[in-house]
């Protein structure tokens, strides 16, 4: 089998595989050209025309394309119109013409191959999907070689589209039988063209290295070059440079600052691109005279003098006129102005170098809303998103409105992130049409995790929540955990406009089994088990535009208990029936919690909310709740709460948070008989949820340590065995700050959003517990069987297992034996602040919102149990 690779309008020969056998050898097809037809009579008559070579094509279709016929006189110019419009059907390789001599004409045919496959050899990075569009030859098609230079160079053009500068096609066919062809395009990709340097020449006043920091495009190289993803040659990066170039310089006072020339230069090897930027600076300008007038009468000069943002003397700086203008037409836009017409007017000085400045506001007409258009929703109902309008149809335009009516769509969540609603001229001068022009995203989230080890066994969680079921905004979920220590399941459901008005019903049932744990030895052992089920209603409606008021009830039954095996005394040997919890094994403090109560609970939230969306860049929230448990029940509490948050947007894109939170728990009851906390365990804070970054789970505040005596009664401060337990406070608190940095659009729309962050918090406030001290028990069994009769007697602190002796006095036949006992010592109990400082990274990945977070423990308390890596991850739908 031979396969010819042929070369197609000078391109070097080279062999392709062929997908199917050919059926013999042919030589490849020379590049075609019209040949001249043979000499004819000045005037002759056409006596008969007949064709050779056609294999596909009638002659009858050749001769109607040739435009001769039998009995029509020709001359040579009539044979070579006849070559011409038989090579412009681009179905033919080769044609000639003969027999002009006697009039009997032959016109021999190449016939052009049919194309039987398309194959693309040699991309990696760009998909065969993505090229083969690009390419108009297809199978069953005629194969021409004009198209296949036109193929070639949309192919070499979608590469330079991703910066591939240096790749190369090389077009092949493999011969078939019956005339047909395989269409190889052999295709060498090339390295990305990276920046190899870029230089500015004419600039005076800055250095070229802060000039290559204001533009987008860097130079490659360098240390962590392999993370750069804007060092690659973009020509459309190439004019956004110019620009940043020139506000760059007119916010320095350079007002007539212009780029001259900007050339990008391949090197030789067709690799790299050198940039060149010929610029001319100007001299340097600052303010001049600063003037307003205004044709608005609810806007005059002096007001609009008041938000003048330059003041003269300054260096010129056209950013901060633009920030004027944005603030003065926000400012007409609340007074009814939707198309206010403001222009600053420039005045220079060349002489003085002084730019004066005019803001003249035009005098135009207040607006009222014609019509509100929202486009793209195609889940979310309409209603849904008109209720979020604070501006209707028929009403005075106002930005303000049109501002929070932005911010609510925004705060959502079912919405793309920084969507506008636009505005635009109505049916009259003093109308215009509002339009929302939305892209629905997922509202539904998934989280599934699993594993494995060797403290825990098997961990599955399963968590859905929809967001906006049925698209009427509606919440919906439900989850389950499963683990060694947790099992649970919850279902919740909310109508944030309840009988389409704005009344929020929501409601929730759920039941936890949840089993506490410690440390010991650095091993994790179960201490209490807690089983709570119960359900809850809330009520909730808004007050006014940025405030709203919840309401609340629960009821929940709690059953805390202990392993009887392992914790439990039977004091007189009666069975299982008497055994007590023992102090000595579980610790006071737990024993005091064991047994059912049920928790009747009614609370209230006020709530502030003035920020901009889902993740706000500006404003602040506030929330103040208090719970009273009382309401029947067995428990008798006030839980307040209060936390707070402010955002502020920098125009550089840093947007910085300050937060606050704290909580305090006042008890209505004494507690137990034994002198316990009148607040039971599981009632107790333990810190903001889910925990002070920096910090384990429950790793901050008040914890019972329990050291345990050796075999001898004797307490080794430093080999003794440890066991620590968190056991909650009445009161914490938690401030932190955080500054997201400014992204590029690119991470931005990969939901890419890094954090550096301060947390200090504490968890105190708890009452001291009885604290055990004991070196251990002696025991003593006089006889056998069931005549057996064992004393028991406790140490005292300070005491150890030789003093069993004189406590008891062992006879000729009895027997002795010592249990070691522990010491507790009661920590953290402190308000002075734990300090953590770390690095976080928030990623709305393709697998779902992915949460990481680095944080290092500064500011500590005995006892404290600090953690480093945390994170979370989820899925959306």
């Amino acid at each position: 089998m031979l396969l010819v690779g042929t070369a197609l309008g000078g391109w070097s020969p080279l062999h392709a595989q062929a997908a199917a056998p050919a059926t013999g050898s042919q030589p490849a097809p020379a590049v075609a050209q019209p040949v001249a037809a043979p000499a004819a009579p000045a005037s002759s008559m056409i006596r008969s025309i007949s064709v050779r070579g056609n294999q596909r094509l009638e002659p009858a279709t050749i001769i109607s394309y040739a435009s001769i016929l039998p009995g029509q006189s020709y001359t040579a110019a009539t044979l070579d119109q006849a070559l011409k419009d038989l090579y412009a059907t681009d179905l033919f390789n080769d044609v000639n013409i003969t027999g002009a001599e006697t009039g009997n004409l032959v016109i021999n045919v190449k016939e052009n191959p049919v194309i039987n496959r398309i194959v693309l050899e040699g991309n990696k990075r760009l998909k065969t999907d993505k090229i083969m569009p690009e390419i108009k030859l297809a199978p069953r098609q005629i194969f021409t070689r004009t198209q296949a230079r036109s193929d070639v160079e949309r192919i070499v053009e979608l590469y330079k589209r991703e910066g591939r500068f240096a790749a190369r096609v090389e077009p092949k066919i493999v011969q078939l039988d019956q005339n047909r062809v395989d269409v190889v395009f052999e295709i060498y990709e090339g390295d990305k063209s990276k920046i190899r340097a870029i230089n500015i020449i004419g600039n005076d006043a800055f250095k070229d290295d802060r000039l290559r920091k204001e533009m987008f495009s860097r130079e490659s190289g360098g240390v962590l070059g392999f993370l750069k993803s804007n060092d690659t040659y973009d020509p459309d990066r190439l004019a956004a440079d110019q620009s940043k170039l020139r506000i760059f310089y007119l916010t320095q006072g350079y007002a007539d600052f212009r780029v001259i020339s900007a050339l990008a230069e391949l090197t030789p090897d067709r690799r790299d691109f050198i940039i060149t930027y010929v610029v001319e600076e100007g001299p340097r300008y600052k303010f001049g005279e600063i003037k307003a007038e205004s044709a608005l009468r609810d806007l005059p000069a002096e007001k609009v003098m008041e938000q003048v943002k330059v003041k003269s003397g300054e260096w010129f700086n056209a950013q901060a006129i633009e920030d004027t203008v944005t603030d003065l037409s926000e400012i007409a836009g609340n007074l009814g102005y939707a198309f206010s017409n403001i222009n600053p007017g420039y005045d220079r000085d060349p002489a003085k170098r002084l730019m004066n400045i005019n803001f003249r506001v035009e005098e135009t007409p207040r607006v009222y809303v014609e019509r509100v258009d929202i486009n793209g929703n195609t889940v979310t109902r309409d209603k849904v998103i008109r209720r979020e309008f604070r501006v209707n149809e028929g009403d005075a335009f106002s930005a303000i409105k049109v501002k929070r009516t932005q911010d609510r769509i925004q705060s959502l969540g079912y919405f793309q992130d920084k969507f506008e609603i636009k505005q635009s001229e109505g049916s009259a001068d003093d109308r215009v049409v509002l339009t929302a022009d939305l892209q629905e995203k997922p509202t539904g989230q998934i989280q599934f995790s699993g594993g494995y080890s060797s403290l825990e066994q098997f961990v599955l969680s399963l968590s859905v929540q929809q967001n906006n079921f049925r698209g009427m905004g509606q919440s919906l979920g439900a989850g389950i955990d499963y683990s060694r220590y947790s099992r649970s399941i919850n279902l919740s459901f909310s109508e944030p406009y309840l009988f389409d008005r704005q009344v929020l019903l929501g409601g929730q049932i759920y039941r936890r089994d949840y089993n506490s744990f410690n440390y010991s030895g650095g091993q994790k052992n179960t201490t209490y088990g807690q089983v709570s089920t119960g359900g809850g209603l809330r009520l909730g409606f808004p007050i006014n535009e940025y405030t709203t008021l919840a309401t609340r009830y629960s009821l929940v039954l709690d059953d805390v208990t202990l392993s009887k095996s392992f914790y439990y005394t039977d004091p007189d040997g009666n069975g299982p029936l008497d055994s007590q919890c023992d102090p000595l094994k579980a610790g006071r403090y737990l024993c005091d919690e064991l047994g059912k109560r049920v928790t009747s609970t009614v609370g209230y939230s006020i709530g502030f909310d003035n920020t901009d969306g889902i993740r706000p860049t500006r404003g602040q929230r506030l929330v103040l709740s208090q719970d009273f448990a009382g309401l029947g029940g067995d428990v008798r509490y006030l839980r307040t709460r209060a936390d707070a948050t402010k955002y502020w947007g920098r125009k550089n894109g840093i947007v910085l948070s300050a937060h606050a939170e704290g909580g305090y728990i006042h008890p209505f009851s004494d507690g137990p008989a034994s002198g316990a906390d009148p607040i039971r365990l599981t009632d107790r804070f333990f810190g903001p949820s889910p925990s002070l970054r920096g910090f384990d789970i429950r790793g901050v505040g008040p914890r019972i340590q329990r050291l345990f005596y050796n075999a001898e009664g004797v307490l080794d401060l430093e080999t003794a065995k440890k066991v620590s337990d968190a056991v909650g406070g009445h009161a914490y608190y938690m401030a932190r700050v955080e500054v997201e940095p400014p992204m590029t659009s690119g991470l931005r729309s990969l939901g890419i959003r890094p954090s550096v962050y301060v947390e200090a918090g504490s968890v105190f406030g708890l009452k001291k517990p009885l604290l055990n001290d004991i070196p251990g028990i002696c025991a003593l069994t006089s006889g056998t069987g069931a005549d057996a009769v064992t004393q028991f007697k406790q140490l005292n602190p300070g005491q150890t297992k030789a003093d069993c002796a004189t406590l008891l006095v062992p006879g000729a036949n009895d027997v002795a034996s010592f249990q070691p006992g522990s010491k507790e010592f009661f920590l953290g109990n402190s308000a002075k602040p734990r300090l953590s400082v770390g690095f976080g990274f928030n990623w709305v990945s393709p697998f779902g919102p992915l949460r990481i977070d680095l944080a290092k423990a500064l500011l500590k308390q005995d006892g404290d149990e600090d953690k480093v890596f945390s994170f979370n991850v989820g899925t959306a739908y």
